[in-house]
């Protein structure tokens, strides 16, 4: 048996990466996607703070081990006995929506955007269309664009629709004598995917007196995510967008369409997470000849 030591660790460390086949360095990146993703949709939920609180469970169940205490030890491996299935009923609604999203578009769009970016920069234009007359006739609206983090939550708090973005649909639902206009739309992939939605509002308590509701749950939508908001005044018909809980304000129709382009199509990024996967598998790919030369 090798007695490993500070000295030899780096060796043997390269004899293993040297024996890895490319299947195994396929399994591994996939692995490293599969738990990212999942985290990913995690985060967008409730159900981090759950996790986060089974952690803390588990933290306390090994700190009775070590420390003996029989009754406290009892007690939570009887909980743990039936915690699976406590953790699937908890779980239930993020376990769903994650075999959802393994099944959805959005998940395979990881590999193919062309679609979906086709639709997004349709839902622009006739986002900054139907701003442009309902600012005119100082109709209210809140437009939100989901990003990488989900919104389902807010989508479940108003109407679920799947319906493609355009301007007589926008004008419509904002109508001031609509069911669903004091709420928001939410956006998803250039898909209307909720309207008279409820955003949280914002905490900050710096912002200006002159702004109402709207644009106050506006701004939180834009704390609480990544998404981009697009506010319109009933007041004095002034577009605004709330990014990373920052407003811009009195905004031109072509400031707005250039803003959401930049935000929602970004040039340089489209293809970001497929070139970082596959450089990963650049990076893990044992070189041939790269250690012989080094030693040479």
């Amino acid at each position: 048996m090798e007695f490993v030591t500070l000295s030899t660790l780096p060796g043997i460390i390269g004899r293993y990466l040297m024996m890895l086949k490319v299947t195994d360095i396929l399994d591994i990146a996939i692995m490293v996607f599969v738990f990212y993703k999942a985290l990913t949709l995690i985060q967008s939920t409730r159900a981090a703070s759950l996790l986060k609180g089974v952690l803390v469970f588990l933290a306390a169940l090994m700190l009775s081990m070590v420390l003996n205490m029989n009754s406290i030890n009892f007690i939570m491996n009887q909980l743990v006995r039936w915690g699976v299935v406590a953790l699937i009923v908890l779980f239930q609604p993020e376990i769903r929506r994650i075999l959802e999203e393994v099944g959805s578009r959005r998940f395979i769009a990881f590999f193919s955007r062309a679609e979906a970016g086709t639709a997004v920069e349709q839902a622009i234009d006739q986002t900054v269309l139907a701003c442009t007359e309902m600012s005119q006739s100082r109709t209210g609206a809140l437009i939100v664009f989901e990003r990488e983090i989900l919104l389902d939550d807010m989508v479940r708090s108003g109407t679920v629709l799947d319906a493609s973005v355009s301007s007589e649909l926008l004008k419509n639902i904002f109508f001031v004598k609509a069911p669903m206009h004091d709420g928001a739309v939410i956006i998803r992939n250039g898909r209307v995917l909720g309207a008279g939605c409820m955003l949280p509002l914002s905490k900050n308590v710096n912002l200006s007196r002159d702004l109402g509701m709207r644009h106050r749950a506006g701004i939180g939508m834009s704390e609480n995510s990544d998404a981009v908001v697009v506010i319109v005044s009933e007041e004095n018909g002034s577009i605004s967008v709330a990014i990373g809980g920052m407003l811009k304000r009195h905004l031109k129709p072509e400031t707005l369409e250039n803003l959401l382009r930049n935000e929602l199509l970004p040039q340089e990024e489209s293809d970001s997470d497929k070139q970082k996967f596959f450089s990963l598998l650049s990076l893990l790919q044992p070189k041939k000849n790269g250690g012989k030369d080094d030693a040479e």
